[in-house]
């Protein structure tokens, strides 16, 4: 299987088309307001019909309750990732009340942190594997932070994953020798400030990635 390359929290038309033309298969969105990826709902919705076909286009949202999935319904989206608490029997009523495909992000710290994996596995169609956050976070991701790989060796290996948690151009390559994930997923590490994407690092993070996987 080819690796799928995710770029998560893009705001503008403009770095859509960056992400595009280099390669990128998952073009993200964030719908949370204590993000500084933050968009509001028309704002996406515009944004996926600009990304059309071209590649599929991805909410990110923590702990929607049912009015925020059926507005959600109505954007058309292909994948709603969800990236806060929901437990494994919310995962199942929004799989049953959504249109689009789901992500389920969980946080690796320890061993004990891939429990939850096969758990989720059977209810979604890509489990995002993501680093812990600091216990002063007002974020459950896009934090930078990288956890320990070495960690993924007690993973099933017929679960496929994507990998998160502050990958970026300088460590991407070695991310994927050492953990060979099905895809990966960036949003901070090819920023040039905090929610404010960089078109270079965005083509040479795919770029690196891509020639890493071969």
């Amino acid at each position: 299987m080819q690796l799928q390359i995710k770029i998560c929290g893009l705001k503008t038309e403009k770095m859509v088309d960056t992400a595009i033309e280099a390669g990128a298969d998952y073009i993200g969105f964030v719908h949370f307001a204590k993000s500084p990826r933050h968009l509001e709902l028309d704002q996406i919705g515009e944004l996926i019909n600009y990304v059309g076909a071209r590649a599929q286009s991805v909410i990110l949202c923590v702990n929607p309750d049912d009015q925020l999935i059926e507005q959600f319904n109505q954007l058309r989206p292909y994948y709603i990732q969800l990236h806060g608490s929901e437990t494994v029997e919310r995962v199942k009523e929004i799989k049953a009340n959504c249109h689009a495909r789901l992500i389920k992000a969980l946080p690796v710290g320890t061993f004990d942190d891939l429990e939850p994996v096969a758990k989720y596995h059977p209810f979604v169609d890509w489990v995002l594997l993501d680093a812990k956050p600091p216990k002063d976070a007002t974020r459950p991701g896009g934090n930078g932070e990288v956890f320990d790989w070495s960690i993924l060796k007690a993973l099933d290996p017929t679960i496929p994953f994507m990998l998160s948690g502050g990958l970026n151009v300088e460590n991407v390559a070695d991310a994927i020798k050492q953990v060979q994930p099905a895809a990966i997923d960036v949003s901070s590490g090819v920023e040039h400030a905090k929610g404010e994407k960089d078109a270079e690092k965005i083509r040479r993070f795919i770029s690196q990635a891509t020639i890493a996987s071969i």
